[in-house]
């Protein structure tokens, strides 16, 4: 038997945990669990040891979480404060007002996502908001993703070499095509919905930043009648 038995008995009494202890007095933890596996105290030991290393990492992951917070904020507010200098020299330019007032009618309007999405029949309408994406927010083309919501009776090839047409954009950057599934399978809507989709928080902090400005810049004014 090891003469040290004694000295390991007596740490584990003050809380040690294994490591602890085998490496202060250079005993494989092995030879502590054969010692201390089945003693009621050592279990106690083991079993505050566990609640205090739990209780440890919920703080850290608590600390975690907030400093986590606090930089996007910071990044998020970054964004905005670009968007509101930028606002000055483009609130005249014709593009800019047409793309920021089709995503405040047709746009992904939950602001606590990444998705700068809108969807619309109209092929006039997307290209022009994909040239907003283009030349107003300079987002790359290779970015875009497109995809259509159609009714059964259209052809899904037709479709989207329709709307590849009119986005200039690769049938790789497709997404998949969703089917409407109702009372009215033949509702033809032409070649049917396009949608325009770009994952990026940083664009849809602008855009609603964008949004607002143009709301008080224009203010509702006296007299007229909200819905």
């Amino acid at each position: 038997m090891r003469n040290d038995k004694h000295l390991a008995l007596k740490l584990r009494k003050l809380g040690k945990s294994y490591n602890k202890i085998s490496n202060e007095l250079d005993i494989p933890k092995s030879t502590l669990c054969s010692w201390f596996s089945k003693i009621d105290w050592s279990q106690s030991v083991k079993e505050e040891l566990v609640r205090k290393a739990n209780y440890i990492a919920r703080k850290r992951l608590v600390l975690f979480n907030k400093k986590r917070r606090e930089m996007w904020e910071r990044w998020r507010e970054r964004a905005r404060q670009q968007a509101r200098d930028n606002f000055s020299y483009l609130k005249d330019n014709p593009l800019f007002i047409a793309g920021i007032m089709l995503y405040w009618g047709e746009g992904d309007s939950n602001i606590n996502n990444s998705q700068v999405r809108l969807s619309n029949t109209s092929p006039d309408i997307i290209r022009i908001f994909l040239l907003f994406l283009e030349e107003i927010c300079e987002v790359s083309k290779e970015k875009i993703r497109l995809s259509m919501i159609l009714y059964p009776d259209l052809v899904e090839n037709k479709c989207r070499e329709f709307w590849r047409g009119v986005a200039g954009i690769p049938e790789n950057q497709f997404s998949k095509t969703q089917f409407i599934r109702g009372r009215h399978p033949t509702k033809r809507l032409s070649y049917g919905i396009c949608s325009i989709n770009i994952t990026s928080r940083e664009l849809k902090e602008k855009i609603y930043v964008w949004i607002n400005l143009f709301q008080e810049q224009y203010p509702l004014k006296a007299g007229v009648v909200q819905e």
